[in-house]
């Protein structure tokens, strides 16, 4: 049972026509929709004039150019994780150079990654469908059924998770292909009707724009919009490698800011009139094709929010299994290899959808609620890329210039959308707050159980715990009995684990197991080691997975037995002569130790605060046994007591027929 890792990693980085075609459904959905709505952000209800246009789309193509080619595509992607991506990947990358920050990072970005799927796949959709407005036969009629049409849309899509998307998935290449195509030849034909807008490109008209233009640098937070689907590219590494990733992206740039300068070309032409609340992308349509663009439109936005969906759902398991989210039930809907399905974070993605559909109604609205969580997310990437880099031995004033440069132009990015909190920004704020909160309550309560865990030597229990299985006395509690332990040293155990054998109710079994699960930094790690602490009496296991590998303890542990038994270190497995008779193997039970704070401790009343949250948390979550993937009918859980503080002083008076007697302790 070795790692598997190179096994998987090997085929990400072959360069393929369906990898890239995979690439453009999977990948590039929300940056690729981008179009619908930033434009419309930058100019806003101001007139169209050449200073803001050429501003916009130089704006548009630098931060494209910067921000998602250099830092993503050909940056980020190289610091993989076994051929896995994003921030989570990155974090499992770094941690195992200790610093105390790069957790802090992970949080605030993974909370901050997870609230924008609350936005994005709306404010798509809702883009997408207002569309519908463009066409004048329906132009007047149609508004009062675009919020209703946009809800049935993500209903319908959240309630199809469920069943999985293997078989869409499989056309969302091609379609995808023809949404980028559609883009170019839209682009084209306005940039004939004004080719200078070719010289938009330059640098020059950017800085003026926000030099010189009353409000320019605010404009920052409509332009960021372009790139909100950068992350994207990261996190969804593992699908489809890096070069796939890398090729299709030339095709996606090209495509994107070939419609941006056709987009601008249209407002030039319109210069001094007002957009009136519509996006330029509609507009650059010819009458007749509307109906089609609009219908394109709607399943590119639908193929764009699908694969949110999906990268929440990887994105939450990633956290489960680093220890930063409860645990929820994980399914599997399909045979499609990584294709996962988390009911929990569905149904709570769709309410919060839903309510950001009512609550703003209109896209230039949710406007306003999106970037300010993707801005801070992408700064923490480029915090723990900046500790990548310090890790490979990169030159400092190379590390010096990459934190200056993207601290610089992401924090702009930041303070611009800061303007946007009281008009909608709050939204996701608020909503990425409460998920760092939960994410910091579940790491702050790891870490007060690890402190204030005891482990003693194992080495000093041996004899007792042979001689409670040797003593009759003590009811026989199972033939193999499994104590899940925090220790990954065979030389110490936890000391509850002692309490629970010898002292809360001793338990006699034929042999005992130790068994301590890790969660290894390599995402597809799957290895074991055992050792021998009592030939055949006493064993310490170690089993590894895998950040993106799913718990299954009970059938990994039943291979470390039968690898035993074939090799030997176990001649029998069960003492009972008729099951011996019949080779029938004994019976295995497994003991979870539920570790509570005793009432008499004295406690912080911050740690207070966070053990009180931690167990609101945790009774909302998965049950230990479910996370481990134990056969729930061998299976024991018991709670022992765990020190966090001092013992509280009791002042005790006993009264006797003699008199009083004050007794303190």
């Amino acid at each position: 049972m070795g790692s598997s890792s190179n096994s998987h990693s090997s085929h990400h980085f072959n360069l393929t026509l369906g990898g890239t075609l995979v690439a453009l459904g999977i990948i590039f959905g929300d940056i690729g929709t981008s179009p619908l709505y930033v434009f419309k952000a930058i100019i806003g209800h101001e007139l169209i004039s050449k200073e803001l246009v050429y501003g916009g789309m130089s704006l548009v193509f630098w931060t494209l150019t910067i921000i998602t080619s250099f830092k993503y595509v050909f940056f980020a992607l190289n610091a993989d994780n076994n051929g896995e991506g994003g921030i989570l990947a990155l974090y499992a990358l770094v941690r195992r150079y200790k610093s105390k920050w790069i957790v802090y990072a992970a949080i605030i970005g993974c909370a901050s990654l997870l609230a924008d799927g609350f936005i994005t796949p709306p404010i798509s959709i809702a883009s997408a469908i207002e569309g519908l407005e463009n066409i004048p036969s329906i132009s007047h009629s149609i508004k009062p059924y675009i919020i209703p049409i946009v809800l049935g849309i993500l209903i319908g899509l959240f309630v199809f998770q469920q069943f999985g998307t293997h078989i869409i998935g499989r056309v969302f290449g091609p379609i995808m292909f023809i949404w980028f195509t559609m883009m170019i030849v839209l682009g084209m034909n306005q940039i004939f009707s004004y080719p200078a807008v070719i010289e938009s490109l330059n640098p020059y008209y950017a800085i003026n724009l926000l030099v010189n233009h009353p409000g320019g640098f605010w404009l920052l937070g409509g332009v960021f919009l372009c790139t909100t689907g950068a992350e994207a590219l990261y996190s969804d590494l593992g699908h489809v490698g890096k070069k796939n990733i890398q090729a299709s992206w030339i095709f996606v740039k090209i495509a994107l800011i070939i419609n941006y300068l056709g987009q601008s070309a249209w407002m030039i032409n319109h210069e001094g009139q007002s957009l009136d609340d519509k996006s330029p992308f509609y507009l650059i349509m010819p009458e007749w094709f509307l109906p089609i663009g609009v219908a394109i439109a709607a399943f590119a936005t639908i193929i764009a929010s699908q694969a949110l969906i999906t990268g929440v759902f990887t994105l939450s398991n990633e956290a489960m299994k680093l220890k930063l989210w409860p645990n929820v039930k994980v399914n599997f809907p399909s045979q499609l290899k990584g294709q996962i399905y988390i009911p929990a974070m569905n149904w709570i993605l769709m309410f919060g959808c839903i309510t950001v559909v009512l609550l703003f109604k209109e896209s230039s609205n949710m406007e306003a609620a999106y970037g300010l969580a993707i801005t801070v997310n992408m700064l923490m990437t480029t915090s723990l890329l900046s500790r990548y880099l310090v890790i490979k031995r990169r030159p400092l004033i190379f590390i010096i210039f990459f934190l200056l440069i993207y601290i610089s132009i992401e924090g702009s990015f930041l303070v611009s959308n800061i303007l946007k909190f009281f008009h909608g920004g709050w939204f996701t704020f608020l909503i990425a707050v409460v998920l760092f909160f939960i994410m910091y309550v579940l790491y702050k309560a790891r870490i007060l159980r690890s402190q204030y865990t005891e482990f003693v030597p194992l080495d000093d229990y041996d004899e007792l715990i042979e001689d409670i299985s040797n003593d009759k006395s003590i009811p026989k509690e199972s033939t193999h009995l499994v104590y899940m332990c925090m220790s990954n040293d065979k030389r110490m155990i936890d000391k509850n684990v002692i309490y629970s054998i010898a002292r809360k109710r001793p338990k006699r079994a034929d042999v005992y197991w130790f068994l301590h699960v890790e969660i290894s930094d390599d995402p597809f790690e799957k290895k074991y080691s055992v050792d021998t602490i009592k030939e055949g009496k006493i064993f310490f296991v170690h089993l590894t997975f895998g950040f993106k590998v799913e718990h299954q303890v009970s059938l990994m542990f039943k291979r470390v037995v039968d690898d035993m038994r074939k090799s030997g270190e176990i001649v029998k497995i069960s003492n009972y002569p008729s099951l011996i008779k019949h080779n029938i193997p004994g019976d295995f039970k497994y003991i979870l130790l539920n570790s509570r704070v005793s009432i008499d401790e004295e406690i912080s009343p911050f740690n207070q605060f966070i053990i009180r949250s931690y167990r609101i948390i945790k009774n909302m979550s998965l049950s230990p046994v479910e996370d481990f993937g134990l056969d729930t009918t061998n299976v024991e859980v018991e709670a022992v007591p765990i020190d966090l503080g001092k013992k509280k002083k009791i002042n005790l008076t006993r009264v006797n027929h003699s008199g009083m007697q004050s007794i303190e302790e």
